[in-house]
């Protein structure tokens, strides 16, 4: 049997080194924070289930934590409204939201792959982290001063390739600073806080819409100060640790000669979360099914404030027990999860079975969204994370275009049952893929110390 030590070398997924933190007695001069804690856990099974809490979670977690709550504060006040700004406000046509809103997204799953891999080469994750998020706090203020639709445009555009810039950096950072047996915990935590941003923006959006009569500039411009709050907030608050040998030469990650290190677990991780993102297609399919099932037009957007509750309720008692049991079996719960969301949500008839099936799709993502990160880390080599959440944000993105379209199909040509029960059929095959093949990291805390 090998050593913890034996497993970490293996995989490759060595806590990087933190610097000007204090020291325990007894522990090497050069032992970072987040080695001490892990070797702490390791040696007292006890000791692991009383630390492993909200209190063990870096402070680098939580600020990051912050920071994606108040940039989707930001963001989900002037998304709520710009389509209806764009088309009251401007005169712009349905077909060019569509094509703001495609150009958007797909800039930003490409620059997710780039700023991972520029992170893992130059050994720093803070600058894009910061970028990332600084870019996208200048465009808010475009959005009120937007006098025409190539200003939104352009805003959108420069907004997502911020969100792309920051992404897979921010992930491979929460990496690094949190030791193995705490991952869980922390990307459920950063999880959390990120949903939490996702349902309060919108309930201001409606509340100062309300407050102001409908004055839509007025409220894009409330709007600046949680993105500028976001940004202050890393520049002061997120550490980064030092990075090992960091004056040696590296290799551009993405080359054939790098990108073979991201080996066959990796690979099929990124094919089972493929899957399950074809299982679970745009959220905007849980609203077209309320309006179907008669609710008021002023109450459907209550639908997605219910999945992002359950959601931001749940992430982090998922993380935190997934650092304490087997990360395979609580990835089949999970997806269990969806299979039920989908059939309560196919063969719904009322507005409240719409609204249980919303509530149990988003107790899905508390189990999977965070769970799913912290596998990338188990199956990707300390050097390669960053390339290896932007390759897996590309691929999954891709998928959950691809989804949309089926199930846009789907509900056209068949109906809402054909698409939700479609959607149990995918994520029955992920559970399958699961099933016949053993999780890289799976057997929970202990078997987290491979990384």
């Amino acid at each position: 049997m090998t050593s913890g030590r034996q497993r970490a070398q293996k995989w490759g997924a060595m806590p990087l080194p933190i610097h000007n933190v204090r020291r325990k007695p007894g522990l090497e001069p050069r032992r970072n924070a987040a080695a001490a804690i892990s070797e702490e856990l390791r040696e007292s099974p006890q000791l692991a289930t009383e630390k492993i809490g909200l209190g063990a979670v870096p402070r680098a977690v939580v600020a990051l934590g912050m920071v994606s709550f108040f940039m989707d504060i930001s963001s989900e006040i002037i998304h709520s409204l710009l389509p209806a700004f764009l088309v009251t406000a401007l005169g712009v046509s349905a077909l060019s939201v569509g094509v703001i809103e495609g150009i958007a997204e797909a800039t930003a799953s490409i620059s997710k792959v780039l700023s991972g891999a520029i992170s893992d080469w130059i050994g720093k994750r803070k600058p894009l982290v910061l970028l990332g998020y600084g870019l996208a706090a200048l465009t808010k203020p475009l959005f009120p001063l937007a006098g025409n639709a190539g200003v939104v445009l352009l805003a959108r555009f420069v907004d997502r390739i911020g969100k792309g810039i920051r992404g897979a950096p921010r992930d491979a950072l929460v990496a690094d600073v949190t030791p193995p047996e705490l991952r869980g915990s922390a990307f459920g935590l950063r999880q959390s806080m990120d949903t939490v941003g996702a349902f309060v923006g919108p309930l201001l959006a409606m509340l100062l819409m309300a407050a102001s009569s409908d004055n839509f500039r007025l409220v894009f411009w409330v709007a600046v100060i949680p993105a500028a709050a976001a940004v202050l907030v890393v520049i002061y608050s997120v550490q980064e640790p030092a990075v090992p040998h960091g004056d040696e030469r590296r290799r551009f990650p993405i080359q054939r000669a790098e990108l073979v290190q991201l080996n066959t677990e990796f690979w099929w991780l990124v094919g089972v979360a493929t899957i399950l993102t074809l299982a679970r297609f745009s959220e905007a399919f849980l609203l077209l099914a309320a309006e179907r099932a008669g609710m008021a037009l002023a109450l459907i957007p209550g639908v997605l404030v219910t999945m992002n509750i359950v959601y931001a309720a749940s992430a982090y008692p998922f993380g935190r027990r997934s650092d304490r049991m087997s990360r395979r079996t609580l990835l089949l719960i999970g997806v269990g999860i969806l299979i039920a969301a989908d059939i309560v949500l196919a063969t719904a008839g009322t507005v409240w079975q719409v609204v249980m099936g919303a509530a149990i799709w988003g107790l899905h993502m508390g189990a999977t969204q965070g769970l799913l990160s912290a596998l990338v880390v188990g199956t990707a080599p300390a050097h390669l994370r960053g390339t290896a959440f932007g390759f897996y944000s590309l691929i999954t993105g891709a998928a959950l275009l691809a989804a949309s379209v089926v199930a846009g199909w789907l509900w056209t040509a068949f109906g809402p049952a054909a698409t939700f029960m479609a959607g149990a059929l995918f994520a029955g095959l992920a559970l399958i893929g699961i099933v016949l093949r053993a999780s890289p990291e799976g057997e929970g805390a202990s078997a987290s110390n491979r990384n």
